[in-house]
């Protein structure tokens, strides 16, 4: 009776690690599925590209060096003035590119939010699963706890 009671524990923990490596095997697959399903379009591309592109230091380092320079042509270059002061021109450059940027980095975030949205109802299913082990976990050592006292009366 000893070495039965002594054999269980061994067993079920087995059996719940290799459900618990099963489940993250799963999930895995899922996630990978659901994400890799739907191949991105040539303008999810260029809108992930974009957005990482302008969201780099190289992007505003470069973009303050090219205002920089705008602005010293039309002010100290006598010559070759195409915007003078008031600098009408370079205030349309500028508000055309964020009115172009804002949509499509909008574009990017609004994928990045379907893909976390994916992963959350994942780690929903598996907290939820997990918690289900861990109950059928503590009947079971609500059940050995019962052995244990019969063993020892």
């Amino acid at each position: 009776m000893a070495k039965h009671a002594g054999s269980l524990p061994r067993t079920l923990t087995k059996e719940k690690i290799s459900k618990k490596v099963a489940g993250e095997k799963e999930r895995k697959k899922i996630i990978d599925f659901m994400l890799k399903t739907r191949p991105k379009t040539l303008g999810q591309k260029s809108a992930d590209w974009m957005t990482k592109w302008v969201g780099s230091w190289t992007f505003l380092i470069l973009l303050f060096v090219l205002m920089g320079f705008w602005i010293w042509v039309n002010i100290y270059v006598i010559t070759f003035r195409f915007d003078p002061y008031p600098f009408i021109l370079f205030n349309l450059v500028l508000s055309c590119l964020a009115a172009v940027q804002a949509p499509i980095i909008l574009m990017s975030q609004n994928r990045q939010t379907e893909r976390d949205r994916i992963r959350a109802e994942q780690d929903y299913r598996v907290d939820r699963k997990a918690e289900m082990e861990i109950k059928d976990m503590q009947l079971d050592l609500e059940m050995i706890k019962k052995m244990i006292s019969e063993l020892k009366k």
